[in-house]
Formats: C-alpha cells, sequence, structure tokens
C-alpha cells in the first residue's frame, strides 16, 4: 500500500496542503486513517466422485445443526464452518457430467467443443474461461498491497500425469488449463530451491540482455518477434529473482520427509507434505490463493491405507443397496474430510503473521467435488464446506438453498475479496448476484 499517498488524500479530504505531511505523518490518528487491512487468503480443496449424501448432508439448517459422519472430523471447527446444500453446477453443454463437473466446477462456465471423448456424452475440449481462483489471484496480484511473489500455488495429491478436463480444475483463461504441482519435492523447490542457482542467474541475466539486444539489430521483423519473447522471458526471470530476493521468511522453511512419492499408496504422506507446504508458504506471504486438488474426476485411487482395494471411481457407480461399497465411499469421504480438518488445525495452530489471531482466523478453505453423487452423475446439490475466516461469512451454520447456480458462491467469494464483479462464469447464472453469507 502506498501510505504516502493515502495520507495525501485524507488531508487532501480534510482541505489541508499536502505540505503538512512531513510534520502530521506520525500522528495517531491519520495513523489509523490507513491502517491496512487484515490479510484474506483462500484455499479450494478438491475431491472427485461424488459424497454419500445420507452420511454427508446435517438434517437440521441454520446454527443447530449436527454433523454427519463424513464431517465429523470438522467437530473442532464446527463454529467456523459453513455448509451450503443445494448448490448446484448448470453448465451445460458439450462433456459427459465429469469433464463439466471438473472443467467447469471452478469456472462456471462452458466447455468448448473439442475431440475428448467422455461417457455416453459429446466430446469437449477445455473450459471457455478462467477459474475463481486464477480470477482471485489476478485481482490481488494487480494491487500492490495484496501482491505476493507467485499469487497462487496449485497443488496436488496423486494427480495423473496426463492432462484432460477429468484432471483439471484450474484455468488461467479460456483454452488455459493450469497444472497442479504433485510432487511435494518439486513444490519444496519451487519454493525455497535454488538460492545459489538464482544468485548465479542474477549475474548472468545481465549478459543476455545486452546481448539480445545487440543481435536485434541484425534480424527481420518475425525473428525480432521471437526474440522480444525471449526478452520478455528474460524479464520475467529477473522479476523473480528480484522478488524472491526480497521476500523474507516469518517462518523457516520445513524439512520434508525423505523418500516419498507422488504414486497411490504414499498419498497419506504425500498429502502431509503438501498441506503443511501450503501453509508455510502462506506464512511466508507466498501467494494469497491456493488450490490443493487431491486425485481427479473418475480418479480410481485404491486406498489401501484404509483397508479398500477397489478404485474409488468404480465404488462410486455401485449402487444405494450394495452395503459394503456404501461404507467404502464414506470411510473415503471421511479421509478427505481429515485432510480438510488437518489443513484447518495446521492453520489454527499458526499465529497470523504480523497480524491478530490465528492464520485461519485469516483463511478460508472451501472443499468441493465435481459430482453430488457418484452413481447419479448428478450436478445438483455439489458440496461445499467452508471453514475458516477472514471474509466476513457468518460461520458456524448449515445452509439449504434451493438449486442456486453455484455460479453465485463464485460471486460471493470475489466481492468478499473487494473484487466487485457482478458475474462470473456464464452470465446466465449470475442473475440473481452472490449469496448472502454474511
Amino acid at each position: 500500500m502506498n501510505t504516502a499517498a493515502t495520507r495525501r488524500a485524507f488531508l487532501h479530504r480534510l482541505g489541508v496542503s499536502a505540505a503538512v505531511l512531513p510534520f502530521v505523518a506520525g500522528l495517531p490518528q491519520l495513523q489509523a486513517a490507513h491502517t491496512k487491512a487484515p490479510k484474506q487468503r483462500i484455499v479450494f480443496m478438491f475431491s472427485p466422485n461424488g459424497i454419500v449424501p445420507s452420511h454427508f448432508w446435517p438434517e437440521e439448517a441454520g446454527v443447530d445443526f449436527k454433523l454427519k459422519r463424513i464431517l465429523q472430523p470438522l467437530t473442532p471447527f464446527q463454529d467456523r464452518t459453513l455448509i451450503l446444500k443445494g448448490l448446484c453446477n448448470k453448465v451445460r453443454g458439450d462433456g459427459d457430467g465429469h469433464m463439466r463437473g471438473m472443467s467447469c466446477l471452478l469456472t462456471g462456465i462452458e466447455l468448448f467443443p473439442g475431440n475428448i471423448q467422455g461417457g455416453s456424452d459429446t466430446p469437449a475440449g477445455w473450459a471457455s474461461g478462467p477459474s475463481i481462483d486464477q480470477e482471485l489471484k489476478q485481482f490481488v496480484q494487480s494491487r500492490p498491497e495484496t501482491r505476493t511473489r507467485f499469487g497462487s500455488l496449485e497443488l496436488g495429491v496423486a494427480v495423473p500425469h496426463r492432462a484432460d478436463p477429468w484432471t483439471r480444475w484450474t484455468y488461467a483463461g479460456p483454452n488455459q488449463p493450469v497444472a497442479p504441482v504433485s510432487d511435494p519435492y518439486q513444490s519444496f523447490e519451487l519454493l525455497y530451491g535454488q538460492m545459489k542457482d538464482r544468485e548465479d542467474l542474477g549475474s548472468i541475466l545481465d549478459n543476455v540482455r545486452d546481448d539480445l539486444r545487440q543481435v536485434s539489430r541484425y534480424l527481420g521483423k518475425a525473428d525480432q518477434q521471437l526474440l522480444d519473447r525471449h526478452a520478455t522471458l528474460v524479464r520475467d526471470l529477473e522479476k523473480e529473482l528480484q522478488t524472491s530476493h526480497k521476500q523474507s521468511l516469518a517462518v523457516p522453511a520445513p524439512q520434508l520427509e525423505p523418500g516419498v512419492s507422488a504414486d497411490n499408496d504414499d498419498m497419506p504422506r504425500a498429502a502431509a507434505m503438501q498441506i503443511q507446504l501450503l501453509v508455510n508458504a502462506f506464512a511466508n506471504d507466498m501467494a494469497r490463493v491456493a488450490s490443493l486438488q487431491f486425485t481427479n474426476s473418475v480418479g480410481q485411487a485404491k486406498m489401501r491405507w484404509l483397508g479398500i482395494e477397489e478404485g474409488h471411481h468404480s465404488l462410486s457407480h455401485d449402487p444405494d443397496l450394495n452395503e459394503g461399497s456404501q461404507e467404502k465411499l464414506v470411510k473415503i469421504n471421511v479421509w478427505f474430510a481429515t485432510q480438510l480438518a488437518t489443513l484447518a488445525k495446521k492453520l489454527a495452530d499458526t499465529p497470523e503473521p504480523g497480524g491478530t489471531g490465528s492464520m485461519l482466523d485469516h483463511t478460508t478453505i472451501v472443499w468441493t467435488n465435481e459430482l453430488g453423487k457418484g452413481n447419479s452423475h448428478t450436478l445438483d446439490n455439489i458440496p461445499f464446506v467452508l471453514v475458516g475466516g477472514g471474509l466476513g461469512f457468518k460461520t458456524g451454520r448449515s445452509i439449504q438453498h434451493e438449486l442456486t447456480p453455484h455460479n453465485r458462491l463464485w460471486l460471493t467469494l470475489a466481492q468478499a475479496f473487494g473484487h466487485d464483479i457482478k458475474t462470473f462464469g456464464n452470465p446466465k447464472l449470475c442473475a440473481a448476484g452472490p449469496l448472502a453469507l454474511s
């Protein structure tokens, strides 16, 4: 925040010349006029293949609600939890339910036509607009007082090494899926690694920039355009170097357990590491927006650590009368809820750096899914569970909406950040405006 400019504006409103600024800048009342707003952060957490509704949704609405079995891990945070029933993904168009459920979830807009075939529906391509996390990233990065080194972090746990609408829920823009980082060691390197290499690179970039400028004088227009793209990369690297060198750590980099893979059977350990890295990056103000993606739509994780050998997606297609499969699905969803509770606890246990309260007081976690129920592929009653504070919502409630487009929730989040957009995704699904959660 440009505090001098803020003081000048304040004095201007008082009808006083800015010439008095050096004399009054330290006055307590004037200091209060430009006090920094508390930090706001948000994490979007994904788990796939729908839920078991009878073990998920509270029977009661309002503040006097009881957590069902799947949400029991959130008991310590019930007073800081919002459960939103009745929100629906009403985006239609090309693609099957899983594809639209995944790639239209954070974007709220249709998929482009394409040649990726899924299920029995029409083929489709990528989403035709940005996701809400990237929209918020662009907003916070546009303001000096909220800009951070990365803007956003996209982390994953056991996300497959392939790119399609079932594996991507974050989009920088139309046709621009963003791949999550599923390897915790790669996440660590992104955040903290190669410090000495950056110092060496800094001295090289000066020479490269001068060389590029000299070469460009002898090139045609097409080659100059190509060279300009290389020059842009050099400038971006310089900015990254400058930002990373300025970054002061409120908390030290975590010590990671060695030998953990990004594969199926190491999901519990990889999840713990990714959660720790996320909280640590937030504490060091490297980003204010993050996503944490567990596997993918139609994901076939085999949760052997829970005694489950079948693939998750296959189980989700079994009929409701198959009690054995239903019990396994409940256990799987309890495990995901436990990861949410773990993230919330780490935030709650970390004092807000340079502020008051805990980091959870300044962070909202949004847990969701691409389907309301796996074996019906419904996009109605998509689970949305919000944990934490900082956005001004009244928590400790279970709210039941009437088949409401989930785009309205994304409007609510954006406006809570001070981003006064009137539509997000498909404008027709935003006609009723943001939800009343405050």
